[in-house]
């Protein structure tokens, strides 16, 4: 709902003028600028008396009277509840990315402990991403280091198994975990199954938070076989209940009276906002994440709280309680729109006393820390970009930095990667890899396999942003190599028309030793900075991170390659009827080798993918 006769105009008059065309239902607005990019999207229970607001000339705060002094046109959208109005919003906000909202930039799932339950010995493992595999999960937990720490932990406690059933299955003799007490070995039958049924239910109710009657029955069975003059029986079990006690007390914060809730806690200071998650699970702790959402000066502590919410909990599923620092703007919206998500009660609390409001303390202080901390890293970062454009004469401080690299081994499985930091540190969800595709390129071609990194990537730039407004051209390129590169790297962008855009390249010395890199730069001499200078440990940081992810991707690339098997090239054979087939024959050549009736007889492939299969192996010239 735009006009473009209006979009040379500015301000509270725009907005006034779509005030006559909107009603009093609820919904979602958007403000937009004169190049109609969003600016501002915002949920209202009623469009009309919201946007009024916006039209007065006066009495906003400053960011506001920016943001109308911005605004060119507006869009709305109505929706039947104003819960649907704030979904619509989060979604909105995270597709968008508009200036002036608060916005949540890291989007990251988190892991959960799995116990699976297609298997007559169950396993227990690190589970992240959609939970499409058999078992019960426990989570989330914040980090993949808590699910380690407390998997570490519950192996040491119930000794159960982590391998895959495939090694499962091929044990002939009892691996290294049950040699450290790590798995009582049941591939081997060191333990029945009806004991390790048994182990696998105390694990769940530890999971579960019923600690108590798990440490009750060891200590009674360490009495037991001590009597009994069992005394390796007795040493075991005693290790088990101090295993139990360190995972406990590992954990720090266990609350009594807060079985399932997320401590959220912000902290705002100049400019800036820290956001503390404490993830509350079965009276535990299972870890804790700082984020640092976007925001903008003078925005309120509520709006922040309360975008964060809606934008966390958009992908992810909400606990029963939300204990806050602070009130959000629409609690009660909030609360309904959290429930409908989850099918049951989501409460958010705002405690004042008492061990909620010890934890939002906990909480804060930690955020407080975190925000300064960070602050700090950016200060410095600050300087290194500053020292950075004055050590190679650039002509701004560089927002974007891209760093390229390449990794093969003689040629094969090659593949190029880029990294990107800017004035916050490492940007990693702008990373990319590259699969090098050219044909024609001598295997080893460093030189070859650059300029096609760099075409794709400057095509693909120029393609879907030409005007160079959407933030991701970079101010800066550094080339992991010397004049070769450099002049290679050149030649690309002088044909997509882009050589306003500095390029160094960073070539070892002679002695190939840290420290003594060259940098090259178009018609110049090669250069160094001293050995000790702040901006040379920051390239070397760089280029670093550039080898280390290209030979991550380059690895991971080569082991996809390993595992590689003819059935990945036939239409409509995936994951899972891959593992179907070769379970059912045990291996790619028996599947090719096979008749039509006994790959019609494998369970999960109809006639007709049969039909597919044998025509794949049996009709290709």
């Amino acid at each position: 709902m735009t006009d473009s006769s209006q979009t040379v105009q500015k301000g509270h008059e725009v907005i006034q003028s779509y005030l006559k065309s909107l009603d009093k239902s609820p919904g979602v607005y958007r403000m937009l600028d004169a190049e109609s990019r969003v600016l501002y999207v915002g949920k209202a229970r009623n469009l009309k008396a919201r946007v009024s607001n916006y039209a007065r000339p006066s009495g906003h705060s400053p960011r506001i009277a920016r943001m109308i002094s911005m605004t060119a046109s507006m869009m709305f959208l109505t929706t039947k509840t104003e819960t649907e109005a704030l979904l619509l919003e989060q979604n909105l906000i995270k597709q968008l990315k508009p200036k002036f909202n608060v916005l949540l930039r890291d989007d990251k799932s988190f892991p959960n402990i799995l116990v699976t339950a297609d298997h007559d010995f169950p396993q227990i493992k690190k589970h992240r991403g959609a939970k499409k595999e058999r078992g019960a999960y426990y989570g989330p937990f914040a980090s993949a280091g808590a699910v380690n720490r407390t998997l570490n932990q519950l192996q040491r406690v119930f000794l159960l198994r982590d391998c895959s059933n495939a090694m499962f299955d091929s044990r002939t003799r009892p691996c290294l975990q049950y040699q450290i007490k790590r798995c009582s070995a049941p591939c081997v039958d060191k333990i029945s199954r009806e004991d390790y049924r048994a182990s696998v239910k105390d694990a769940e109710k530890f999971l579960t938070g019923k600690t108590t009657d798990i440490q009750s029955r060891l200590a009674a069975e360490m009495t037991a076989a001590s009597e009994a003059m069992e005394f390796e029986r007795a040493a075991a079990l005693r290790d088990r209940i101090k295993a139990l006690t360190q995972v406990q007390t590992a954990q720090g914060i266990n609350p009594k009276g807060v079985r399932e809730a997320d401590i959220i806690a912000l902290h705002l200071q100049d400019g800036q906002a820290c956001v503390q998650v404490f993830f509350i699970r079965a009276n535990q702790n299972w870890g804790n994440r700082d984020y640092f959402p976007r925001v903008v000066a003078d925005v309120e502590a509520p709006e922040v709280l309360e975008a964060f919410i809606g934008q966390f909990y958009d992908t992810r599923e909400p606990p029963r309680q939300l204990i806050l620092s602070h009130e959000i703007e629409s609690p009660d919206l909030m609360a309904d729109a959290l429930t409908g998500k989850l099918g049951r009660r989501v409460a958010l609390l705002v405690p004042q006393r008492g061990e909620k409001a010890e934890l939002v303390d906990s909480a804060l202080r930690n955020a407080r820390e975190s925000l300064a901390r960070k602050m700090s890293e950016t200060a410095t970062q600050a300087k290194l970009l500053k020292g950075l454009r004055e050590a190679f004469d650039l002509p701004r401080v560089p927002e974007r930095i891209e760093v390229y690299d390449n990794s093969h081994i003689q040629g094969t499985n090659a593949v190029g990667a880029m990294i990107v930091a800017g004035a916050e540190g490492l940007m990693k969800s702008q990373y990319r890899k590259f699969n090098i595709k050219g044909d024609d390129l001598v295997p080893g071609d460093d030189f070859g396999m650059m300029k096609e990194v760099l075409n794709r990537r400057f095509k693909r730039l120029i393609k879907e942003d030409p005007d160079r407004s959407g933030g991701l051209w970079p101010d800066l390129l550094l080339i992991d190599g010397g004049a070769g590169q450099v002049s290679a790297v050149a030649q690309i962008m002088r044909e997509r028309g882009v050589e306003d855009i500095p390029m160094v390249g960073v070539a070892k010395g002679i002695d190939r030793d840290a420290g003594k890199e060259e940098f090259h730069r178009m018609g110049k001499q090669p250069m160094a900075l001293r050995h000790n200078d702040p901006v040379l440990y920051f390239i070397q940081r760089l280029r670093d991170e550039a080898h280390r992810f290209a030979i991550g991707t380059h690895r991971a690339k080569r082991a996809k390659a390993v595992g590689a098997t003819p059935l990945d090239d036939v239409p409509g054979v995936g994951a899972a009827r891959k593992r179907a087939l070769l379970a059912h024959f045990g291996s790619a050549k028996a599947v090719s080798r096979a008749n039509l009736s006994d790959l019609k007889a494998v369970e999960g492939v109809s006639d007709t993918l049969a039909e597919t299969i044998y025509a794949f192996f049996h009709e290709r010239g």
